[in-house]
């Protein structure tokens, strides 16, 4: 089993969700973050006056998969959540060693 970990611009959030239900990918955790990367953040201007914006606005989602589907996952967040600006997003793949079903008590790939 694998967790992916998406970070990606919150206007990707359903054209990724559909992608993914499309797969066989049917639950996930979505969380609003803020952070940056290369793109460094940026500035605006509010009411005449220049700030700056250090960290942008994100989701994070996570999906518990069986290893088999892990690929084929990240590469359909690729290819949906690309608009080919600075700022995309990143994925992370990491193992899951135990999943448990709190409702019934099942195990591992049982429980996804």
């Amino acid at each position: 089993m694998k967790l992916v970990v998406a970070i990606i611009k919150p206007f990707k959030l359903d054209e990724v969700r559909q992608a993914l239900t499309a797969i066989g990918v049917h639950g996930m955790t979505v969380t609003e973050v803020k952070g940056y990367g290369r793109q460094k953040g940026h500035t605006e201007i509010y009411r005449g006056a220049e700030y700056v914006v250090n960290f942008l606005p994100k989701l994070r989602i996570e999906i518990a998969v069986a290893s088999d589907v892990a690929d084929k996952a990240v590469a359909v967040i690729t290819a949906t959540a690309r608009t080919g600006q600075i700022g995309d997003g990143k994925i992370f793949v990491t193992p899951i060693d135990n999943a448990v079903r709190i409702r019934t008590g099942e195990t591992d790939s049982d429980a996804l």
